[in-house]
């Protein structure tokens, strides 16, 4: 692979459309987003401090008030609550900034405004009703908060049926409303002492009722069309469901199958189970797909011609749709990986799971999870088919490409494969090669404090030689937008990654590669990993790391070997047509 491929595929990238769905495709299955408590700051976080700071102050502030301290004090307090308040807390401050967020706070600040507004000599008349009006606004977050948690998305692309699935007012906007208000009375009552006051409060009272009223149009639309539902569902025809529960950061487990099962030609649906999944779904497919989020909503959805459902993971909702036993229940999986949630006990209740290769098959038996042999059928991976099948040696390339793809540090110990902090140290050694380095780390990342400060240094290290040589490296997914997986693939000469999905898919590519050994003894690893079998191993203290990449970018001593485990992982099916096993074997359960 030369620098000039490489270039081109930052050309090709950016004219192709950005996806946020283009994610390394080694997320596990249906666990929670993870979460960092090593700090006390990331513990603050999560059982909310800062709430209950605020909420402190705001009582203090109130008892300093009663208590006759002087002006200056109070509206100094009183500040400090509004600004820990109203901080956003994400970018778009509609969306991000929490209607029913710190309420309790807030509405001390406004009941406060009169005995501020006394210390100062304004009037007391019109501004305790100002406040007043004001805290009745800011206490009414709490029930249009409620209103539009039950105001959820309904349907789209059904046919016949139109509902009406956001709101015409973002949430935040309340919280806006009422947090302007508050400053705008504190100040007003500063300089005035008319009537005038009690219009401030005013176009947040009126705000509070249009979205109240939003929200119960939208839940009187979503009952109507509940009940059209069924009859409108069995006139389109569904032949399979997509059954699918994640977190947003997970979508890509949907967009990586969606183009396969459209190929089946036949009439389907997508399901989707909570809220934050429900847009990207909708933008990522013409079928109809419908949110349902409780058990009992499933049952209007079960029509008679619906004749199997498929699964991508091992997400608990899954249980409430395998209970129809009328259906076929088939799992896909979202990529092949020796990693421990690959060999689930989970995978029994699917009356088939459809694997890549036999490798899949002998994870369960060689980790004591027994599966009837009946249970499996091979397909190989569809989505390998366009990475592109290596044409020469490595050791013939002029320029060496070879993408680093670290992946994160797992939801549970045995889980825990990540190399990122050693990661600095293979990134270097690959610089003083003369290589160019595509580092592909893993979404989660920026979540753990430890691994996205690594992913810095590496970034800086590889923009600091890029500037420097000219080398085109490749410092994130943001460097390629819109480009796949495959297109990473196609672009590289090599790979350095974990125990990850990753690792399988590049296998296709019949190029090298090479795996760290940060899980356990370096002895049992290609027992605990097979498809390590294939691949350069790099000792987790890199005490080995020159004589791998030695074997990695020149000799390649196990290249055949290498060919014979690619059939092992992904099924022996020609090139041309890859694909078709999987189409072939679904269409035999629709």
């Amino acid at each position: 692979m030369s620098t000039g491929d490489t270039e081109s595929l930052l050309e090709k990238a950016d004219e192709a459309p950005s996806t946020d769905a283009e994610t390394d495709s080694e997320q596990e299955t249906g666990a929670p987003s993870p979460v960092d408590r090593s700090t006390f700051r990331n513990r603050f976080r999560l059982a909310d401090g800062r709430g209950l700071l605020t909420n402190v102050l705001a009582i203090g502030t109130v008892a300093l008030a009663l208590s006759g301290a002087p002006f200056a004090l109070v509206a100094l307090t009183g500040a400090v609550v509004l600004g820990l308040s109203v901080r956003p807390r994400g970018r778009v401050v509609a969306r991000s900034i929490p209607t029913g967020g710190d309420v309790t706070a807030r509405t001390l600040l406004a009941l406060m405004l009169p005995l501020l507004g006394g210390l100062n000599g304004a009037a007391e008349a019109p501004l305790i009703l100002a406040s007043a009006l004001l805290a009745v606004a800011t206490v009414g977050e709490l029930t249009v908060a409620r209103v539009l948690r039950a105001a959820i998305p309904y349907a789209v692309n059904v046919p016949g049926l139109m509902v009406r699935n956001a709101p015409r007012i973002q949430r935040g906007w309340l919280f806006v409303a009422n947090a302007v208000s508050l400053v705008a009375l504190a100040a007003l009552s500063l300089i005035a002492d008319n009537w005038l006051l009690v219009a401030v409060p005013l176009p947040s009272l009126l705000l509070m009722v249009l979205m109240l009223a939003d929200g119960v149009l939208r839940i009187r639309g979503r009952r109507v069309a509940e009940r059209r539902l069924t009859p409108l569902l069995e006139a389109y025809g569904p032949v399979f469901a997509f059954h699918w529960d994640a977190p947003r950061e997970e979508s890509f487990q949907l967009s990586m199958w969606l183009p396969y099962l459209e190929r089946l030609g036949v009439p389907f649906m997508v399901i989707v189970r909570n809220p934050k999944t429900f847009d990207f779904a909708s933008q990522e497919t013409t079928r109809p797909v419908l949110l349902r989020r409780e058990l009992a909503d499933l049952d209007a959805v079960v029509v008679p011609s619906l004749k199997t459902a498929f699964y991508v993971n091992n997400n608990t909702r899954n249980q409430h749709f395998v209970r129809y036993t009328q259906l076929k229940h088939i799992h896909l999986n979202h990529g092949e990986s020796d990693k421990a949630p690959s060999y689930s006990p989970l995978f029994r209740l699917f009356d088939k799971n459809f694997v890549a290769g036999q490798a899949a098959i002998d994870r369960f038996a060689a980790n004591g999870v027994w599966l009837h042999p009946d249970a499996f059928s091979i397909v190989g991976r569809p989505q390998v088919e366009t990475i592109e099948v290596e044409t020469q040696p490595i050791s013939e390339a002029a320029v060496k490409t070879v993408i680093y793809a670290p992946t994160w540090s797992g939801f549970f110990a045995d889980s825990r494969y990540s190399s990122l902090l050693v990661g600095y140290g293979i990134v270097q050694a690959l610089l003083e090669r003369g290589c160019v380095v595509m580092f592909r780390p893993h979404p989660y990342t920026e979540k753990s404090a430890a691994m996205a400060r690594e992913a810095h240094r590496i970034r800086t290290l590889l923009q600091q030689d890029r500037t420097r040589t000219g080398r085109p490296h490749i410092t994130g997914t943001a460097d390629l937008p819109g480009a796949t997986i495959a297109d990473w693939f196609n672009a590289a000469s090599a790979l350095i990654s974990d125990v990850s999905s990753v690792v399988p898919d590049f296998l296709y590519s019949e190029k090298p590669y090479a795996m760290t050994a940060m899980a356990g003894p370096v002895d049992t690893f290609a027992e605990r990993f097979p498809i390590s079998r294939g691949a350069y191993v790099i000792r987790p203290d890199l005490r080995n790391l020159e004589e791998t990449l030695d074997r990695l970018l020149d000799s390649d001593p196990i290249r055949e070997q290498r060919r014979a485990l690619k059939k092992y992982y992904l099924g022996d099916f020609p090139h041309e047509g890859y694909a078709d096993a999987f189409l072939d074997e679904a269409r035999k359960y629709l």
